[in-house]
């Protein structure tokens, strides 16, 4: 891949924000973010017009896009069309994101994932396992008769799998501590959701090696006075990280900025989507293991009322942060790039620095996505 450098776009490489510099790109890499006045004259450069050069967004939490919904069609295409989907909206790096099914749709997905990452499909990082180890009683969309605890046959197989990073959710009333800590030993990281448990139940679970909790707030225990239930627990400690859905559907922009100020830790609050095949696409309606989610209003719902994930984009979610909860806009970035890339120990995205891979989102002057870059290569100029 021949070497450029992108110009014209003011930089936030991940910690701050940097006027007239280049982000010199080879092989893929970044190579330096250096003044424009100090370029060779001979190398080409790719002239943007204002806006904002920031890392790519990375999503560990996406069930569908592009019309496709990872359990439906768990192939290496179906992948693709979810990671295409999304790169539209800035995502450059995502968790393609299976629910609670049968084993053998679980596993296919899991399969599918891996050979997309083989394939070097662009944007496919890894794969999200949301249940079916997760509490009836906070089922939320997933399918009641498909909801199970763990055995120690799942967990072998589970540990057997190939793909890291391989995100897990359960219930800690699904899964006990034995089997947490053997999963996370093999390099599966395990998050909590989808859960009723008490607040010494998921300090347990924490303690035995899970490091997340998914989607906060929702489908989970909430936090009273006398019982901190699951949110108390997450938020209680500086070694946890938390999702969390900011479409203005899922989560209240007061609780948002509320767990944003309790949360010990710097940094371990993720922007997710939750994202289901709406999002870039006209069609209201999919189905979700046999029943029918309709999107109205932006918000995505079964028939019985029950939300079914969301129609939410990242740019979207960084919007809805800086704009309604008053987040400053380097955090919401940092939110939606830094730390999923820190929380996935992936050293390679997140920040544009010296040796990090060239993934960039380029923030045009009215701050829509303008185009992507994965791992320096075809830029793609979005359609929003």
């Amino acid at each position: 891949m021949d070497r450029f450098a992108l110009v014209g776009a003011a930089v936030f490489d991940g910690k701050a924000t940097r006027d007239e510099v280049a982000v010199v790109v080879g092989n893929g890499l970044v190579e330096t973010v250096r003044p424009v006045a100090d370029l060779p004259g001979d190398l080409r450069r790719v002239e943007l017009d204002g806006g904002l050069l920031v890392p790519g967004f990375v999503d560990i939490q996406v069930n569908g896009g592009g019309g496709v919904l990872l359990n439906e069609t768990p192939t290496v295409e179906g992948v693709r069309a979810i990671c295409e989907a999304h790169r539209h909206f800035g995502s450059t790096a995502l968790l393609p994101t299976v629910i609670t099914d049968r084993p053998e749709v679980t596993f296919a997905a899991i399969e599918a994932v891996g050979a997309a990452m083989e394939a070097a499909v662009p944007g496919c990082v890894g794969i999200h396992v949301e249940g079916p180890f997760i509490s009836v009683a906070r089922k939320g969309a997933h399918d009641p008769a498909l909801i199970r605890a763990m055995t120690d046959a799942d967990v072998d197989r589970l540990v057997a799998t190939t793909v890291r990073p391989l995100l897990l959710t359960v219930a800690p009333e699904s899964v006990s501590n034995e089997r947490i800590a053997r999963l996370v030993a093999a390099g599966i990281l395990v998050s909590l959701g989808h859960s009723d448990a008490d607040f010494a139940k998921a300090t347990s679970a924490f303690e035995a090696g899970a490091r997340c909790g998914t989607h906060l707030f929702n489908a989970m225990s909430q936090l009273a006075h006398r019982e901190p239930g699951l949110v108390g627990a997450v938020l209680d400690r500086d070694d946890v990280w938390c999702g969390i859905i900011a479409d203005g559907h899922h989560v209240h922009p007061s609780a948002i900025g509320a767990a944003l100020r309790a949360k010990r830790g710097v940094g371990r609050v993720l922007a997710i989507t939750d994202a289901m095949p709406t999002v870039g696409v006209a069609d209201d309606v999919f189905w979700l293991n046999g029943r029918r989610a309709t999107r109205r209003d932006g918000k995505l719902t079964l028939d019985d009322g029950t939300l079914a994930g969301s129609d939410l984009t990242m740019i979207g979610a960084v919007r809805y942060l800086t704009d309604v909860v008053g987040v400053p806009f380097e955090e919401s970035l940092r939110m939606a790039s830094t730390y999923p890339a820190q929380f996935l120990q992936d050293r390679a995205r997140g920040r544009i620095e010296t040796d990090r891979r060239a993934d960039f989102v380029w923030l045009d002057g009215n701050g829509e996505v303008g185009g992507t870059w994965i791992g320096g290569g075809v830029r793609r100029v979005s359609a929003s």
